[in-house]
């Protein structure tokens, strides 16, 4: 139950994200020169390599759901053999690329302010600034619960199906943020 409940959330996650996408691009057709201006100063390469991490991220967070699956909380060796890694270092690995996301964004937004781009500056910057940044709510969001999972199995005795299922729908969670970033990335920064 807890799985489709969390797939029917992020369904309607994904309409309020569409929302977003249609904003843009109606207010991106009405006036194309404030575009071109606007987006000239996105730090693309930047942008591109924190996506990576972010993308990246959802990989180490499957390992993480493989290992639940096998029942496996923490790790069995040393802490530098990853083979050997539970669920929890490979949630640890997935918070922390996640946290770099954000710092990364909290940078590039920054920049973006030093070069005049606001929320009140412009359609273009509102738009920008409420995509991305509710896209970073649910970013938060993720790593929030990412620690809760891990807390659970610490808190544990043993680890649990119900335990594992909840490493699942969290990487359920988190793989819909990524997705929704390499949409997002590829509006805002690659279509010009």
């Amino acid at each position: 139950m807890v799985t489709v409940g969390t797939i029917v959330w992020l369904s309607s996650e994904l309409m309020f994200f569409a929302g977003l996408f249609a904003a843009y691009f109606t207010i991106r057709n009405i006036s194309p020169e404030l575009w071109a201006q606007e987006t000239e100063v996105l730090n693309v390469p930047f942008a591109t390599a924190n996506t990576t991490i972010l993308v990246l991220s959802s990989v180490t967070c499957q390992f993480g759901v493989f290992a639940a699956e096998r029942g496996k909380a923490g790790r069995s060796g040393k802490l530098f053999q990853i083979s050997l890694w539970g669920m929890r270092e490979w949630f640890v690995l997935t918070y922390l690329m996640g946290a770099i996301f954000i710092g990364g964004q909290a940078t590039e937004y920054a920049e973006l302010v030093r070069e005049g781009i606001t929320i009140p500056s412009s359609p273009y910057g509102s738009l920008f600034y409420l995509a991305t940044g509710f896209h970073g709510i649910h970013v938060i969001g993720g790593l929030l619960a990412f620690l809760l999972v891990i807390g659970r199995t610490f808190a544990a005795r043993k680890f649990t199906h119900e335990q594992a299922i909840s490493a699942i729908v969290v990487s359920y969670y988190w793989h819909f943020v990524d997705i929704v970033w390499v949409g997002l990335f590829a509006t805002i920064y690659l279509i010009k």
